[in-house]
């Protein structure tokens, strides 16, 4: 079991001295900032964020405001000290986890997928086509807003690879589950009616 020392001290921690790098924040402000930024590649929920926020307060890498504002809620906001900063430098440079395995249920629903009719994985198929060609289209968005507000921001051409690998993954996604559904039809086409699968004999 790890000790309360250690227990935060991981990729969320530092994920949020990467976002406090962009300006003080609130933990509310780092939530909303990840589904508008990393979020399509990165996700923190409140349950990780603040739990995170105050072993960083407590260790000196981030700094509390408390405001005060009549009839409102307190606000907390947090500032990177220069400790904060050094760790996230730090932690840049650690090489990161390869490969990182993904877990798709989509993947293991199709892998299993003759034990079902072939158009109930095409309507799984069909869903994720219209999320990743949904996904371009904010991609291209994010990429013109970004390009016209962002102009001349250091940080710009960093934020537009990692935007340029969702769409990258996107367009293959795209492109391979308009194939499977293309195999799928093959194999109705090929195989007609069939009995309901069991289990395979030994």
């Amino acid at each position: 079991m790890k000790s309360k020392k250690t227990q935060h001290a991981g990729s969320t921690a530092n994920a949020l001295l990467g976002l406090l790098t962009l300006g003080d924040m609130s933990g509310y402000d780092m939530r909303s900032l990840i589904d508008r930024s990393i979020g399509h590649f990165w996700t923190e929920s409140y349950g990780q964020i603040y739990p995170s926020l105050k072993w960083l307060s407590s260790e000196g890498f981030v700094e509390k405001k408390t405001e005060r504002k009549k009839g409102r809620p307190d606000r907390n906001v947090f500032t990177l000290t220069p400790a904060g900063r050094k760790r996230l430098k730090q932690w840049l440079a650690v090489p990161p986890v390869v490969p990182e395995i993904p877990r798709s249920e989509l993947l293991l629903k199709l892998f299993f997928g003759l034990h079902v009719p072939q158009k109930v994985s095409r309507s799984h198929l069909a869903s994720f086509l219209q999320f990743h060609e949904d996904a371009l289209t904010r991609y291209t968005e994010l990429e013109a807003k970004l390009q016209r507000e962002e102009t001349g921001d250091p940080q710009l051409p960093y934020w537009l690879m990692t935007l340029s690998f969702g769409r990258h993954r996107s367009e293959a996604s795209v492109n391979w589950a308009k194939q499977s559904m293309v195999r799928l039809d093959d194999l109705e086409k090929n195989q007609g009616p069939r009995k309901r699968v069991v289990g395979r004999k030994k």
